[in-house]
Parts: C-alpha cells; structure tokens; sequence
C-alpha cells in the first residue's frame, strides 16, 4: 500500500482517497514572469512520478497544475521590458511547455490561470469577509488570522509567536502583522478588475484556493509543491479554503525538499542559480546533459530531503542511464546470440516488481527503485552472457519499459550509435551523448580524450570480462577488453587470473 508523508500531520500515512481508485490532486505551479529554475523542475518531477504511479496502480488522477499570470513580479518585469503583462505571461508559459518537455513532464489534466478565475475568487473572497474572517481597507481586502483559530497548523507555528518578518509587508492598516491580502486595490497602470470593493486584482494565496476548489471541490485528495511554500503560502491556503467552505481543503499535504548547488542553497544572491534552460545551453554541460539525464539526476534522491546539484552529480546521472542504454542495445543484438530460455529471467523480473513497488510504496522513493532497476540491469547482462531466447530479450526490455515508464525513463525506441567505435562507447540513449571530453571531426574520428569513465564502471567491467575468461567466453573477453580499449583503459592480466588496470 502506497504511504506519504503528510505535512499536515507530520506522518507518513497509508494514501486513502476519497473516492475509490480516483485521485484528485492540485500542485501550485510557476509565476510567469521569468524562466524556470532546477528547484521548479525538482517539483514538477516529484509530482509527475506520483500521477504516473497512481496510474501505474490503476487510479483515475485528475491533475490541477496552474499558473499565476497576475503578479508584482510580473507587472515589474512587463514595466521594465516596456511590453504588457499580457505579453510576459504568454512568453513564459510557452517557455515552461517547452522545459517541462524536454524533461518528458507530462501536460496536467487542467492547467488553470489566475486571471481566468476573478469571479471565483471574488466570491470565495466575500464569502469570507460575510463570515468575519475578513475585512476591507480602502479598497484593499485582509484575511484576519486572529479569528481563524486553526492558523499554524500546517507550518506548526503559533500565531502568538509570528511576527512581521522579511517575507511579510509591513502595513499598519493590518489588524494583525500576519494579515494577509485577498483583494489589492488597483494602482495607475496595473492590470484591475472590478470587483465590489472597487478596482483590483486578487492577492497570491487566494488564487490557488479558488482555482483548486474550482476543478476539484471543496475537499480533495493532495496537494502538493516545494517546501518552501508551506509558509505562508500553503498555510494561508488552508486558513482561507477550510474558513470559507467550514470543511477540510485537503487531505494529505505532499511537499519536496530545496535542491542546493555544490552543497550551497540555490540563490541568486550567491550567483548559483540556475534555470532549466542554462543547464541545456552553458557551454561545459550542453554536449553532455539531455532531459533524460536531468530527470534521472533529480530522481536519483529521495523527494522529501535536499538534492546537491553539481556537475559532477550530472556526470554520474549520464555514466548510469548510459549502462541502462548499453544493455537495451545488447538486448537487440539478437542474432547469434539466442539461446533457450531457463526461466531465469522471469524470476529477476517478479523479483524487481516486488522490489520497486515495495519502494515506491515507501513514500515515493524513487532513489531505491532506480537501484532495483539497476540490479535488474547488472543481472540481465549477466543472463546475456550466459544465454537469452529472443522472447526473454523482449521480456527484458519490455519491462524496463514498463517500470521506466512509472519514472519517465527508457521509453525511447531508437539509439543513435557511431559505426567508428565499439557499442559501449557510442552514443547510446535517445540523445545521450558518451561523456566526451574531446571533439567529433566530420568523419567520425575523435581528438582528445576519449571518454571518461568512473572507476567502479570499470571494476564492473573487469569483473565480467574475469568471468567471460572462466566460462571460457574469449570472444566476449576480448570484446570487453577492445571496449575498455576504445575508452582510454589498458588492462594487464596478472598470472593468477586477475586483472589490473590504469588510464
């Protein structure tokens, strides 16, 4: 049974829905005022593998992702480029269809807009002032978390103890510091709608109260985003949904942990903040990294805790998707090489199943059932060796497939690969290059180092090229030392059958 950590709790709990085999589920998604960032495509992976696991496991999601496209942000970037906030918003979420594209995210069921739902939250927003949670200051509409006795249930705050911090505009129209803005009177130039308290525009949080009960009720299932938006955003979001309807909002609050960069928070502050777009284009990683790579780095650690991005994690992320892709070329490289099936394959197989639905059951942990796929990777290349039908060929990569899928890898059918150099070290995934350091000429030769290659890869391949010599496997052996070869490693066997090697 599929557990979560829910925030509201401060538990990891059994998924129960609602309803039976149906998930409704909302994720506050980007401001469009700029490009997104590594931390946006954290959030957008972490919630997309939970929808593909819920339909892995036969629930009906209804997915609710939106966008904010009324904003301070936006309206300065628009003042400063000299263009509408129109303009900016449509720019940048064409620009986040297209990044969350290449990292293979699949489009939500409804991917509403803030300004496509002024009525909602005109109405949400007067039901709460006809309820006294509520009250209005020339023009402006407050939420009064005084009169909200559950407020800091999510955060684990005490109202008593909040304070007007950083994050908190200071404004001594407020009853209260932690006050916050539902309805914002209109200044000249600003994008308004009339509403009854005259011309303006909704506040931050109580769009994403009115968009989600819009598409999925006044209770639904989950609703997710980054650690960072439990407070005050997803706090504000309770106070003023559970306030207004006298119901719970939602049941399990699902939220993923800050991505740092070499082991510093992502910052612009401290200049190492990087957007989607930046890790495709900067010079030292557009040779090397592919959506596929990106995903699988920001997959490879558990959601709910930190994620170190460096380009070193990336390296890694490449060498690893490239052994998987390595392996689906051996796969079709049938001919020859079939032998009668012994079962054995199937046994690996029921076995990876348990091992990665036991994982993914255990609160989304995507970093454990990679290692299950990996296990399945290290025991079918040694099944090859010794001998695969080509039906158990088909099974194997259909079920890298099927369980990739779930984690939105391995669905490519074709690889590219160079005629030049032995199959280990070509390219070998749907646009994953070889981890080059050096240049390809028009010709296919190679200048510089070939290739780079970690050292546990290496001792792995040793290890099976040992093995290949006991079975008296030569032809493999010396496929596996031609291999190593291509990739700059000279290996010298020793009298008592092992093997040393150096760069």
């Amino acid at each position: 049974m599929l557990t979560l950590f829910n925030t509201l709790t401060g538990r990891q709990e059994a998924f129960e829905p609602i309803e039976p085999k149906k998930v409704r589920m909302y994720v506050c998604g980007v401001t469009v005022y700029d490009y997104c960032h590594i931390g946006h495509a954290r959030s957008a992976l972490v919630f997309d593998v939970l929808r593909r696991y819920l339909e892995y496991g036969g629930y009906a999601v209804t997915f609710v992702k939106n966008f904010t496209d009324v904003d301070d942000k936006i309206i300065k970037r628009a003042n400063e480029q000299g263009i509408s906030c129109d303009a900016v918003t449509a720019k940048y979420i064409q620009a986040y269809h297209e990044d969350m594209g290449k990292l293979g995210v699949k489009s939500a069921t409804q991917e509403p807009k803030a300004t496509e739902h002024i009525g909602d939250i005109i109405q949400l927003t007067e039901k709460l002032v006809a309820k006294g949670l509520a009250y209005t200051v020339d023009g402006d509409v407050y939420f009064a978390v005084s009169n909200y006795p559950h407020y800091g249930r999510l955060s684990k705050r005490r109202l008593e103890d909040l304070q007007a911090g950083a994050r908190v505009e200071v404004d001594e129209r407020k009853r209260h510091p932690m006050d916050f803005a539902l309805w914002k009177r209109s200044k000249p130039g600003e994008p308004s709608w009339e509403g009854p308290w005259g011309p303006g525009r909704p506040g931050w949080h109580i769009e994403c109260s009115a968009m989600s009960i819009r598409h999925l009720g006044e209770t639904f299932d989950i609703h997710g985003g980054g650690m960072d938006l439990i407070f005050p955003h997803h706090e504000n979001e309770i106070a003023q949904s559970c306030g207004a309807t006298g119901k719970e909002f939602a049941r399990y609050w699902i939220h993923n942990g800050f991505v740092q960069i070499n082991q510093e928070k992502m910052s612009k502050s401290l200049g190492n903040f990087f957007t989607i777009r930046e890790i495709f284009e900067k010079s030292e990683w557009s040779e090397e990294v592919t959506g596929e790579i990106l995903r699988y780095f920001l997959l490879s650690t558990h959601y709910h805790g930190p994620l170190d991005f460096s380009d070193q994690a990336l390296k890694e992320a490449k060498n690893a998707l490239n052994g998987f892709y390595d392996l689906f070329h051996r796969l079709k490289e049938t001919d020859g090489l079939a032998a009668a099936g012994d079962g054995r394959l199937t046994t690996a197989v029921q076995r990876v199943r348990k091992s990665f639905a036991d994982a993914m059951d255990e609160d989304l942990n995507t970093s454990a059932a990679i290692a299950a796929l990996q296990g399945l990777r290290s025991d079918v290349n040694k099944m090859i060796d010794k001998g695969l039908s080509n039906e158990e060929r088909k099974q194997a990569r259909q079920e890298f497939r099927s369980l990739g899928q779930v984690l939105g890898l391995f669905q490519s059918d074709t690889w590219q690969f160079n005629p030049t150099v032995p199959h280990a070290a070509t390219n070998i995934g749907p646009g994953i290059p070889l981890s080059s350091q050096g240049k390809h000429s028009p010709t296919g030769a190679q200048s510089g180092p070939i290739a780079t290659v970690s050292d546990s890869e290496i001792e792995v391949r040793i290890a099976e090229r040992i093995d290949a010599k006991k079975r008296k496997d030569f032809k493999r052996a010396d496929t596996i030392r031609e291999e190593l070869k291509s990739l700059g490693i000279t290996i010298e066997d020793k009298p008592d059958g092992t093997s040393r090697w150096k760069r």
